[in-house]
């Protein structure tokens, strides 16, 4: 019998190793047509699985075509099947993982709010210019910060503003890139 393969009274004998599940970046070129999203977050929510980060929006306007950014966490063999299964849908043009491609550029933006008042305010305004944190909206007693980067970033921001007075927090989603000279 295979080393790998426990057997249990179950039919769902996998190994610790093959059910490990990873973050991966998947970009998805598709028609801009309505409906297209719909089908792709379908392919995910189908298998029960959660999707970390979703965003959309036409990036080829004469060609009518849109890039999907989603960020899923799965186990390899459910990531090869989505993978082929988001190609076969007709409006999809090219998928790419690009966690599994190497190299790959990631940013989100988030407005948070944040009170601020009293000693609190110099505090938040120091955190905020350390985390290169723009002000967008100010009054006397809140601010409303733009930050922008990669999600660690933006999580330590709002873990630091939790005492200090976080109200609220908008959250784009994950936009991705590949790095180098070659597009999608």
């Amino acid at each position: 019998m295979n080393a790998h393969l426990q057997p249990t009274g179950s039919a769902y004998f996998l190994t610790q190793e093959t059910q490990q599940t990873e973050r991966h970046t998947l970009s998805v070129l598709v028609d801009n047509e309505p409906g297209i999203l719909a089908r792709v977050v379908g392919l995910f929510s189908a298998r029960g699985f959660n999707i970390e980060s979703l965003t959309v929006s036409e990036t080829e306007h004469d060609k009518r075509l849109s890039r999907i950014t989603v960020v899923v966490i799965a186990t390899p063999k459910v990531l090869v099947q989505i993978k082929a299964q988001l190609e076969r849908l007709v409006p999809v043009h090219r998928v790419h993982d690009l966690t599994a491609e190497g190299a790959y550029l990631e940013r989100e933006l988030a407005l948070i709010k944040v009170n601020g008042t009293g000693d609190h305010r110099a505090e938040t305004l120091r955190l905020a210019d350390a985390f290169r944190a723009q002000i967008v909206d100010a009054t006397v007693e809140s601010f409303v910060f733009e930050v922008t980067g990669k999600p660690s970033k933006i999580d330590s921001f709002i873990a630091l503003m939790q005492p200090l007075g976080l109200v609220e927090v908008v959250r784009t989603g994950l936009a991705a890139i590949n790095r180098g000279p070659e597009g999608m």
